[in-house]
């Protein structure tokens, strides 16, 4: 298990790497571009080439590709075009807004769809089951941007329980974490739920599920020693993917709740061209998406003893 952590680690290193020259290629390769991003467009030539030189975009690309790596690594990610304040200060609390509001739309949605699932897997073909399922189908079909706009109109301005907005003005309030994360809850519980029961109606059918039954132990303990642990391998790979989705996927619920979290930085940054701040978050959303991955291989490995073994 050991080595094979850290041959996960090591490839989790390599992919950060690719995609930090991919993504210098694509964003520094041209140092022009990034003056005119940065002093802006009705900036002089002699004032870019100023700004060139001071910050060392004259050096050979290799070595400043490996500075603004080191820079990376450290914690430098540059000033903020948009804000005009160092990127981290910006960077780290709009990612623990995001943080907040994937904890809680996980928190509900994890206990539902596994639930549910497993409820609709147990019974193939009942009327629960079909239930279930055409429930899932219908609320994974309904986007944010047509969700969000419905809860609205429905718990803000007809029933007036709760906020339009969930800008935390006035520091944190859980009260306005509940529209955003309904949105949320709505739209990806039904995909977790659907996995969830096609692994445990697979699970159901197996030999060694109805040889437990036909021994005669108890309906329970088949189901959660023997068919559960084994249905909840393809979930969880699925739960730990969503946690990508969570980060950066939920741009549209921030951006209409006017919620100051990631996915919102992010659009703002690519609005204003703000290089430095876009370049941070896209090594952050990277780091998340390996890290994850990572953690799903190694979990996977433990719900699945023929792959640790083999």
């Amino acid at each position: 298990m050991l080595i094979f952590i850290i041959r996960r680690t090591g490839t989790m290193a390599l992919t950060m790497l690719v995609v930090s020259i991919l993504l210098f290629i694509l964003l520094e390769l041209q140092p022009g571009n990034v003056a005119v991003k940065v002093l802006g467009p009705y900036s002089s030539e002699e004032q870019r080439n100023l700004w060139l030189e001071a910050n060392g975009y004259f050096d050979p690309i290799y070595q400043r590709y490996f500075s603004w790596l080191f820079n990376f690594i450290s914690g430098d990610f540059g000033d903020s075009v948009r804000f005009k304040v160092p990127v981290s200060e910006i960077l780290w609390p709009r990612l623990g807004n995001t943080g907040i509001l994937a904890a809680a739309t996980l928190a509900v949605v994890i206990p539902i769809s596994l639930g549910l699932g497993v409820l609709a897997g147990m019974r193939e073909g009942s009327k629960l089951d079909r239930t279930i399922s055409v429930g899932s189908i219908i609320t994974t079909s309904i986007p944010e941007f047509a969700s969000a706009p419905l809860l609205g109109a429905i718990f803000v301005f007809y029933l007036g329980w709760l906020p339009g907005t969930s800008g935390m003005i006035d520091g944190f309030d859980i009260v306005q974490l509940i529209l955003p994360v309904m949105v949320l809850v709505l739209y990806d519980f039904g995909y977790v739920t659907r996995m969830t029961r096609a692994s445990m109606a697979e699970v159901m059918m197996t030999h060694y599920i109805r040889t437990a039954v036909l021994k005669g132990l108890p309906y329970r303990t088949v189901i959660m020693k023997h068919a559960l642990r084994n249905a909840l391998i393809a979930p969880f790979t699925v739960i730990m993917l969503q946690i990508n989705w969570l980060l950066s996927g939920v741009i549209v619920v921030e951006f209409f709740f006017s919620y100051k979290g990631f996915g919102a930085l992010l659009l703002e940054a690519s609005l204003n061209q703000d290089i430095f701040m876009i370049e941070a978050c896209a090594m952050v959303a990277v780091f998340v998406a390996v890290a994850t991955q990572t953690i799903a291989d190694v979990g996977y490995t433990y719900l699945n003893p023929r792959i640790r073994f083999s």
